[in-house]
C-alpha cells in the first residue's frame, strides 16, 4: 500500500532564505477575548521535525533515516517560506522522540534553533509520540509513559519555563486525552486524521472534522454530556477535499486524502491543478463552510523532509490574498480560543453544503452535504443540479455505545449504521426513507428540513 511519505524523497529543496516574522500579527489581528459564538477563518500549520519517517515507538521504526533532511538549514526554509506567506504568523513544530534526545550535533542545533523560534516568534514546539500512529503500536499505559517524558523534556529543550499546551499525536485514543486533560494540563490534541482509511498505518474514519470534546468511550464519538466528557479539544490533522475523503485508501486511482497537502495535490496532480485542488479545498470550508458556521477550520501538517517549501509559502500567500481576515495560529491557540466559546458539545451543529472541485476524485456535477452534531453525523451525496436525488451515504450515531480497540492494531474507525468509505456489505448509498425507523426520527427531529428527501 502507497505511503504519502513516499514523496519524501522526491520533494524539492523550495525556496531559499529566511525572513523572519514579527510575534505579533498574522492576517488578521488576534480573537476576542469575548465569549459567545466562534466567529472567523482559522488556519493552523504544523510542521514535524524527526529522524525516521515513522517513529512508531521509541525503539521501533518504519521507513527510512530521514536525518539528511532534518537540518537546520532545511528548517530555515521551512519557517522563511511560512514567514513570506504569512507575515506575522505563528506555527506549531511538532518534534518526534528521536530527533529529542538524537546526541548528534545536526540535532542538538534543530532543537536550539526550535527554542530559539519559540522566543523570537512565538512559535509552539510540542511532541509528537508514535509517528502518527501511537495507538496502533504501542499500549495506552506505554503512550502515556512516552508522552509524558518527553513534554517534560521539550520544556527543558525550550527553556524558561514553557510547558507545551497541545499535543500532535495524529491519532490519539481516549484514554489518553483523557490523561492530557486531567495529568498533563493539556486541553488541546490534534488527536485525529479525520476520515483517513486504507492509507499509511492507521484507520480512523467516523468522526467529525471539526473541534469536538471526546468521550471517553471512543476518541472519535464526541462526548453526550458531563459523565463521558473528556476536557480535551481534539482536533483534525489535515484538510481533505470531501469528495475524495468519501473513498476508500485509492480506490479510483487516486489519493483519498486530496486536500490542502502537497503529497496529494502537487505532487499527484501538477503543480497548476494540484495548487488549484489546495485552493478549492480551503474555499469549501472559508467560503460555503463559513457562511453555515460563522466559522471556518483548515489545518495541515507537513513533514520538514518533504521539503517543497514553495508550495506552502504559494499557499498561505494565496489564502491571504483571498481571505485577508485568516487568523494564522498555532494548534495550542486556536483549540483553546475554541475551548473559551464551547464548554462541552450541546450546541455542536457543523454544516458543509459543497461542489466538487473538478479535480481527481471531486466530481463537479456532485454536490454534499454534511451534518454534523453530538448525536451524529449525516453526509448526503447527489447531482448539484437535483437536489432531490440525495442519498444518505454515511450515517453514524454516536448516541449509542461505542469502544475502542483494547490493545494495539491497524483499525480505529467508528462505524455503525452508514459509513461513506463503503468497505461493509450495508455501506449502500440509500434514501434518508429507508434507514431505520429510529434514526429518521433522531434526523428530522433536528432537521426537519430533510423530511422531503424521504
Amino acid at each position: 500500500m502507497w505511503s504519502r511519505r513516499d514523496f519524501v524523497r522526491s520533494a524539492g529543496a523550495g525556496a531559499a532564505g529566511a525572513v523572519l516574522a514579527s510575534r505579533t500579527g498574522a492576517f488578521a489581528n488576534a480573537p476576542s477575548a469575548v465569549a459567545g459564538p466562534l466567529r472567523g477563518r482559522f488556519l493552523t500549520h504544523v510542521s514535524v521535525v524527526r529522524v525516521n519517517q515513522i517513529e512508531v515507538t521509541p525503539t521501533r521504526n518504519l521507513g527510512q533515516d530521514e536525518s539528511a533532511d532534518n537540518t537546520t538549514a532545511n528548517m530555515r526554509l521551512r519557517r522563511g517560506a511560512f514567514a513570506r506567506g504569512c507575515p506575522g504568523g505563528r506555527m506549531t513544530w511538532a518534534i518526534s522522540w528521536l530527533a529529542l534526545y538524537d546526541p548528534r550535533q545536526q540535532y542538538k542545533d534543530v532543537r536550539r534553533l526550535l527554542a530559539e523560534y519559540h522566543d523570537k516568534h512565538g512559535d509552539e514546539v510540542t511532541f509528537i509520540p508514535g509517528g502518527y500512529f501511537a495507538p496502533m503500536y504501542a499500549t495506552r499505559e506505554d503512550n502515556r509513559k512516552t508522552i509524558h517524558q518527553a513534554l517534560q523534556d521539550v520544556s527543558k529543550m525550550v527553556g524558561g519555563g514553557y510547558r507545551p499546551d497541545s499535543l500532535v499525536a495524529g491519532f490519539m485514543d481516549a484514554e489518553n486525552q483523557q490523561h492530557l486533560a486531567n495529568e498533563e494540563g493539556i486541553h488541546v490534541c490534534q488527536g485525529q486524521i479525520w476520515s483517513q482509511h486504507g492509507i499509511d498505518n492507521g484507520d480512523g474514519d467516523g468522526g467529525i472534522c471539526y473541534p469536538y470534546y471526546p468521550s471517553r468511550e471512543h476518541y472519535l464519538k464526541p462526548a453526550q454530556g458531563k459523565a463521558d466528557f473528556i476536557d480535551c479539544v481534539c482536533l483534525d490533522g489535515w484538510t481533505c477535499d470531501f469528495f475524495t475523503a468519501r473513498r476508500e485508501g485509492f480506490e479510483g486511482k487516486f489519493n483519498s486524502r486530496q486536500g490542502v497537502g502537497p503529497i496529494e495535490t502537487v505532487q499527484d496532480l501538477g503543480e497548476q491543478v494540484g495548487r488549484k485542488e489546495m485552493m478549492d479545498t480551503t474555499a469549501m470550508h472559508f467560503d460555503s463552510g463559513y457562511a453555515l458556521n460563522g466559522f471556518g477550520f483548515v489545518t495541515s501538517i507537513w513533514e520538514l523532509s518533504l521539503g517543497n517549501h514553495q508550495h506552502l509559502e504559494w499557499w498561505l500567500g494565496s489564502v491571504r490574498e483571498r481571505w485577508p481576515d485568516t487568523q494564522v495560529m498555532t494548534e495550542r491557540a486556536f483549540g483553546l480560543e475554541w475551548r473559551k466559546h464551547t464548554p462541552d458539545n450541546s450546541k455542536l451543529n457543523y454544516r458543509f453544503d459543497v461542489q466538487g472541485t473538478g479535480a481527481p476524485g471531486s466530481e463537479k456535477d456532485l454536490e454534499i452535504e454534511w451534518y454534523m452534531n453530538r448525536e451524529f453525523r449525516l453526509e448526503l451525496l447527489g447531482p448539484v443540479a437535483d437536489k432531490s436525488q440525495r442519498m444518505a451515504i454515511d450515517f453514524t450515531r454516536y448516541d449509542l455505545p461505542a469502544h475502542e480497540p483494547q490493545g494495539p492494531q491497524r483499525e480505529w474507525s467508528l462505524m455503525n449504521v452508514l459509513n461513506q468509505k463503503g468497505t461493509r456489505p450495508q455501506d449502500k448509498p440509500k434514501r434518508l426513507g429507508s434507514l431505520p425507523e429510529e434514526g429518521q426520527k433522531l434526523i428530522f427531529a433536528r432537521y426537519p428540513e430533510l423530511k422531503k428527501l424521504g
